[in-house]
């Protein structure tokens, strides 16, 4: 079966910002791509491909159950990033979440890390995920402000 493209020809992938609690705020969980996937060594918001029939919510589902090897519950839509990837454009919407079964572990990356908003701007990131870090980073301040007395 082929990809499903957009109506503006993107091939259309989720990723979760998935969020726990720490004791001064909060982290998010990022994965660094193994040296057997595109753009390898690079950092991203876990997750993959939405397939026909499928909201955009039930496959980070599915990816983050197949990567990760736990479950998550899927809330807001964080942002959108754009780019083109050995020569098809890609877009990609990332989504904040959090595990409500398991534990996650790196079935398909090289490495998982849990980081504070101010180191994600950090990282090497694959190039859909760019635009999408700094909303990520805002957002999860927001969210560590929110939560103090």
């Amino acid at each position: 079966m082929g990809d499903l493209l957009t109506d503006r020809g993107e091939i259309h992938v989720v990723g979760a910002a998935i969020v726990r609690d720490e004791p001064d705020g909060h982290s998010c969980l990022v994965a660094r791509r193994a040296q057997s996937m595109p753009e390898a060594g690079l950092w991203e918001f876990p997750g993959g491909k939405v397939e026909r029939g499928e909201s955009p919510e039930q496959a980070l589902e599915r990816e983050i159950a197949e990567e990760l090897g736990c479950r998550i519950e899927v809330g807001e839509q964080l942002g959108t990033g754009r780019a083109t990837s050995m020569g098809r454009r890609v877009r990609l919407d990332v989504y904040a979440a959090r595990v409500t079964v398991g534990e996650p572990s790196p079935r398909e990356h090289a490495e998982l890390l849990w980081t504070a908003p101010d180191r994600l701007s950090g990282l090497d990131w694959a190039p859909a995920d760019v635009p999408v870090v700094p909303e990520v980073a805002r957002w999860l301040r927001r969210r560590s402000s929110a939560r103090q007395p």
